[in-house]
């Protein structure tokens, strides 16, 4: 078997193949051209984010058996045309679940409790006690929109807060359980405090949690968004903040990044919201810790080799 390792992973994903004998040939610096001249002559694939696998290249790849994905989503992938070209494809949410569960735990709670600005006025020999009290997080009703290894590993780090949990997903059913309430939509509009955003990227998740959709909510949101930016326009949310139907963000996802991740662009939306202090940012880093980086090349050569070995 000789598979192509177009993205980056960790290197135990290789010498996984390779105790079986495959071959691995490493391709970071290749260019697309490259790969599509010579795609033809791998059994595999493996990607992360930065490269996008699209009909034009799978109909080039004849001996192709197989895609893996390190990582959770799989929007840079043409799912139909592999399908449609009997080529399997795999990806790894369980190695970065719970990476990406304790980084909306820890944004969530920098929120609640005003830590970055506490920590940036005590530096600047500021110590204003009555302006930091935080808020607890354990008093506000959760809900969680996607119920997949994401949304059920922040649902267990957050249970922890004695927070009530409520979940839905569309595509789901039969998963409530000691620790969150499988809800129908009505009533996650009801009565969501905080708003967790843990579904895939899909034409119809786009755009989906707009203006609209947050004006529907009961009550005024605190909202999480570790999935994919694209699912909140950030026009939107900037105007649903300043009318106080969101009460504050936490974004490690932005609308406005590159298809790879490695850079996000300006937007008047993107703009308004850098000026709050309701809202807080990372870069795309919750599902991508040390461990996770191991855990997802692990897991997905597990199944690659199960499959195929």
């Amino acid at each position: 078997m000789k598979v192509l390792l177009v993205d980056e992973v960790h290197e135990n994903l290789a010498k996984k193949f390779e105790g079986l004998g495959w071959v691995c040939q490493e391709a970071y610096d290749w260019s697309r051209e490259e790969v599509l001249e010579r795609i033809h002559e791998y059994e595999g694939m493996i990607i992360r984010s930065k490269f996008k696998v699209t009909e034009d290249l799978i109909q080039r790849a004849s001996n192709l058996k197989f895609i893996g994905r390190s990582g959770a989503g799989m929007e840079n992938i043409d799912l139909l045309a592999a399908r449609e070209h009997n080529i399997q494809c795999f990806n790894s949410p369980e190695g970065n679940r719970d990476a990406v569960g304790e980084h909306a735990l820890g944004m969530l709670l920098q929120m609640f409790n005003h830590l970055s600005k506490a920590d940036a006025e005590v530096r600047e020999g500021i110590w204003n006690r009555p302006a930091n009290r935080g808020n607890e997080l354990g008093e506000k009703t959760v809900g969680i929109l996607g119920y997949g290894f994401m949304g059920s590993s922040f649902a267990q780090k957050i249970s922890g807060l004695s927070c009530e949990i409520l979940a839905y997903d569309k595509f789901k059913s039969g998963f409530g359980n000691e620790l969150i309430q499988e809800v129908n939509l009505e009533e996650f509009k009801e009565r969501t405090e905080v708003l967790s955003i843990h579904t895939n990227l899909t034409p119809e998740t786009r755009g989906m949690v707009n203006y609209h959709f947050l004006k529907s909510f009961k009550n005024p949101l605190y909202l999480v968004n570790t999935a994919r930016g694209p699912i909140v326009p950030l026009d939107d949310l900037a105007g649903a903040l300043k009318e106080g139907i969101v009460l504050g963000a936490c974004l490690d996802v932005l609308e406005t990044e590159g298809q790879s991740f490695e850079k996000m662009q300006s937007s008047p939306g993107l703009e308004e919201l850098l000026k709050s202090d309701a809202v807080f940012f990372s870069p795309h880093v919750a599902g991508w810790t040390h461990e996770s980086n191991y855990k997802m090349a692990s897991v997905l050569a597990g199944k690659i080799i199960k499959a195929f070995s």
